[in-house]
């Protein structure tokens, strides 16, 4: 269906050594769609950051397919997949991994440079303010990394992860480096850019923030359990937390 961003078809990953093989994934079959606000949880090696790494392009499986946007990418090389990764995938990282060295506005601009469509100076300048404006960075623009709070470089990041318009936001536990009020923050963020259509897959470790999530999935042993959330129940849990610029008060 044309509305399926992401689908995966029986992936297995498998790490082998002379003495032992691990199978970190097993027969994993998903699909999100347009819109699809997805939450992984699951105890520390079940497989939850071998999945996201096959999502991102970053590792292959070792069987199965995997499709984007209908395309298969499963057996790409390394140059193909970097090239439909900058296209088609946005990544939000727990350490944000911004350049210190580029200013706010040249990190979020990045992605856009490594184009294979060339884009001009004045589209770039548009995507940067529309982003700066979504995360309410604007008046942040040039200044480097240094210089923000760890919940602002986090908006940032998600600015520059959203600035190529990708298919789909893969979230690596957004709030790992954050305290809880600026963590909170951010995920309101995350939820009300799902809101306005941005489709999400995040992995996260807080069962709070994976219940925010309209489909919740947990991984056990390599392999995939998927329960439905209530999002106006989830929804509810972080929102009484008032507007995005509560983080410059914890900058403060």
């Amino acid at each position: 269906m044309q509305d399926i961003k992401i689908q995966l078809k029986d992936i297995t990953k498998m790490f082998a050594t002379d003495e032992m093989e691990t199978h970190a994934l097993r027969g994993i079959d998903l699909s999100i769609r347009a819109g699809d606000y997805v939450s992984i949880a699951g105890p520390s090696g079940c497989g939850k950051s071998t999945l996201l790494a096959i999502l991102g392009l970053l590792d292959t499986p070792t069987s199965g397919q995997y499709l984007i946007e209908g395309k298969d990418v499963a057996g790409m090389s390394l140059a193909q997949s970097a090239s439909i990764r900058n296209e088609k995938i946005g990544f939000v990282f727990q350490a944000f991994n911004l350049i210190d060295e580029l200013s706010v506005y040249d990190n979020i601009a990045l992605p856009l440079r490594y184009r294979n469509k060339t884009l001009s100076q004045s589209e770039i300048d548009a995507r940067v303010a529309k982003w700066l404006d979504k995360v309410e960075m604007g008046h942040r623009a040039r200044h480097r990394p240094s210089q923000l709070s760890g919940g602002q470089q986090q908006r940032v990041a998600i600015a520059r992860a959203l600035v190529g318009e990708p298919a789909i936001l893969l979230v690596d536990e957004p709030t790992g480096n954050l305290d809880s009020t600026n963590g909170d923050i951010v995920m309101e963020m995350l939820a009300q850019l799902n809101r306005e259509g941005t489709t999400l897959c995040m992995v996260t470790h807080d069962q709070r923030y994976a219940d925010m999530a309209t489909t919740k999935l947990h991984l056990m042993d390599g392999k995939m359990v998927r329960t439905q959330a209530e999002p106006e129940i989830a929804y509810s849990q972080v929102s009484q937390l008032g507007a995005y610029d509560r983080v410059e008060q914890v900058a403060a």
